[in-house]
């Protein structure tokens, strides 16, 4: 009878402990900073993580600079090194509340959201407001947002023999598909 109560008590803590949170390491940031009539500067980094906490609304985001991939390896050398200094600052962090959230209203159609929070970048910190689409998919809850990143906001400073090559705001896209354990799903559907 105590093996059965314990174990029953195991499984419910588990359940609610399960549903704290949604994460993946499997989303992608798009990143542009192409300005017209000149060479595209565009790169994907595809291991972002990516956590919500439903309970709280707290959203956070955090990227490995140096996983970003462009066309040109000397567009990446050159995006590490001089502009980015991902050796002194290896990542971004962005944490906010997404405001109005609540699981229970996430379904297959998305609704707009809107997400407050700090974004540190380069050892900058800055306070934001993002836009992002939220919804319920197959496996999990997606999201996506689209922001743009000043790059005089972070201290990144671009020569200005190529300055008119590169555009002053970095136009960025969240995607990911945050996931919780097969207890978690069923609770959703």
């Amino acid at each position: 009878m105590k093996k059965t109560t314990f174990f029953i008590l195991l499984f419910t803590a588990y359940s609610v402990i399960a549903q704290d949170k949604f994460s993946t390491n499997t989303g992608t940031i798009n990143f542009e900073a192409s300005v017209p009539f000149f060479e595209e500067i565009k790169a994907v980094n595809r291991q972002v993580a990516i956590i919500l906490e439903p309970k709280t609304s707290t959203f956070i985001c955090t990227v490995i600079v140096k996983d970003f991939r462009f066309k040109l390896d000397m567009m990446q050398q050159h995006f590490n090194e001089n502009y980015m200094q991902s050796r002194r600052y290896p990542k971004a962090v962005f944490k906010g509340k997404i405001e109005k959230f609540d699981l229970k209203n996430v379904d297959e159609i998305e609704k707009q959201y809107q997400i407050k929070g700090k974004l540190v970048l380069r050892g900058k910190s800055k306070d934001v407001i993002v836009s992002a689409l939220i919804k319920r998919v197959g496996d999990g809850i997606q999201i996506v947002s689209d922001f743009p990143i000043a790059v005089s906001d972070f201290n990144i400073q671009i020569p200005e023999e190529i300055a008119a090559k590169i555009s002053k705001t970095a136009n960025t896209e969240l995607i990911g598909v945050v996931k919780t354990n097969e207890q978690m799903y069923l609770t959703l559907k």
